[in-house]
């Protein structure tokens, strides 16, 4: 199995239940994908030391599996997966880095 780990930043806050949705859609975009096993995703937990993150403090998490390289590319080339982003980014912009990677 690989895991694909993507730590989400917006650039200004976004209200709670805007930050739901964003998540519940990347959900439905990966799972009607048909190609992953699991799914997670969560608000990141903000501390006083997240203001000096070298990079960008997270806004939230998400975290799928698969069962392979195909499997990831075929997700990550997901149908609906580039109007998602732009629809996103044109209302709340955001920054993403990602990892993939055996379960941890």
């Amino acid at each position: 199995m690989i895991h694909h780990t993507m730590i989400v930043s917006f650039d200004n806050p976004v209200p709670e239940s805007e930050l739901d949705q964003f998540l519940e859609d990347i959900e439905q975009l990966m799972r009607g994908a048909g190609r992953v096993q699991t799914f997670s995703a969560k608000h990141h937990i903000r501390v006083p030391a997240d203001d000096h993150s070298p990079v960008f403090a997270a806004t939230a998490i998400v975290q799928f599996g698969v069962s392979g390289l195909d499997a990831l590319n075929a997700s990550l080339m997901a149908p609906g997966g580039e109007e998602l982003i732009r629809r996103w980014q044109a209302r709340y912009p955001y920054k993403v880095v990602w990892a993939n990677h055996e379960p941890l």
